[in-house]
């Protein structure tokens, strides 16, 4: 098994999940497993200067994106990779980023 993290400006989001779904990659018998988004804040150079606020917290000029998690089978990485970069594109040279991990282990919770 493997996890696929990426790092996708929040106004693709949508269209990536959307076309995760389609595939038949993520539905329900499609081996995809556990699609998360979370709301991160990047500490990258923005594409303009409206994408860009200055977060008290981390007292540091930021971008909202959102993160996608999802767990697959090691057959399916190649064609789940390749929706979401041609889907996350923005048209600018750094749209994101993609990175594929290993499970070294996988254990369901269940009831005793």
């Amino acid at each position: 098994m493997k996890e696929i993290k990426a790092y996708i400006h929040n106004h693709r989001i949508a269209d990536v999940i959307r076309a995760l779904k389609e595939s038949g990659l993520c539905n329900a018998d499609g081996g995809c497993r556990n699609l998360a988004v979370i709301p991160v804040k990047i500490l990258i150079k923005a594409m303009d200067t409206q994408e860009q606020h200055y977060s008290i917290d981390l007292a540091e000029a930021v971008i909202n994106e959102s993160k996608l998690e999802l767990i697959c089978e090691d057959h399916q990485v190649d064609e789940l990779v390749d929706i979401i970069g041609r889907v996350a594109r923005t048209g600018q040279a750094d749209a994101g980023w993609i990175y594929v991990t290993d499970i070294v282990s996988a254990v369901a919770i269940r009831l005793l």
